[in-house]
């Protein structure tokens, strides 16, 4: 089970640590390298290797949901920098295990993750679909989504931008899980739209909200995640 990493110093406790010279860094730049410097999932995640902190929220949902296992085959659709899938990597294709299969897509080209198939290209493209299930093989056990839009600093827009990118991962994943498969989407605090929280309702038999520790407090993201899928309401809607 993943557990949170401790705070730099080991000793569990807040040891809070500035930069000691400012130079002619503007101040979001200096808060955001401060947040950074301080953030015991940063350390963690360079310690193990991973290319971001975000790994950590994979875990700890997949901990919690058991999303992942031996011989899944996973779609993760925003992959880069590759933190999600390095994880999924790890716990689908074990070392000696039964053989998973791991395909990512994100606009940003991605240093290559062992294990996976990545592709390069924009997830809403016409073609990209076909690009995945052909790169899959076959069905697939869970779509991941960690996609998110530019932001832009305004709430309602940002919202409606990642709203937009979770509806059209859950309808790509609609085609492509096998019964009994799993969906995760990254949306913003007020959670799914109707429209979206309706369309999961009827093609998943459990539907849950769900914001992980590795998740930033002052961080507007959760997580949609979506179990047990059910084509056949989906082929009736």
């Amino acid at each position: 089970m993943t557990t949170p990493p401790r705070r730099p110093g080991g000793s569990g406790r807040s040891l809070t640590q500035r930069l000691r010279t400012a130079g002619r860094r503007r101040p979001s730049s200096i808060r955001w390298l401060e947040r950074q410097i301080n953030d015991p999932y940063v350390a963690e995640a360079q310690r193990r290797g991973y290319r971001s902190r975000a790994a950590f929220k994979l875990q700890q949902l997949d901990d919690r949901f058991h999303l992942l296992g031996p011989g899944k085959r996973v779609i993760d659709l925003g992959a880069a920098p590759g933190g999600w899938t390095q994880v999924a990597v790890e716990r689908c294709l074990p070392e000696g295990g039964r053989q998973g299969r791991v395909v990512g897509i994100d606009l940003t080209p991605m240093q290559p993750v062992p294990g996976a198939e990545l592709l390069e290209g924009d997830f809403l493209a016409p073609e990209a679909p076909a690009r995945l299930k052909a790169a899959l093989g076959g069905p697939a056990d869970v779509v991941l989504s960690d996609m998110a839009a530019p932001a832009t600093g305004h709430a309602r827009t940002d919202h409606l931008k990642i709203m937009a990118l979770a509806e059209a991962a859950h309808a790509f994943a609609v085609e492509v899980l096998k019964p009994g498969g799993a969906f995760v989407a990254k949306v913003l605090q007020g959670g799914a739209t109707q429209e979206l929280l309706k369309a999961l309702k009827r093609d998943f038999a459990e539907m849950r909200h769900v914001k992980p520790l590795a998740s930033r407090a002052d961080s507007a993201e959760i997580y949609v995640v979506a179990l047990r899928f059910r084509p056949a309401a989906s082929a009736g809607s």
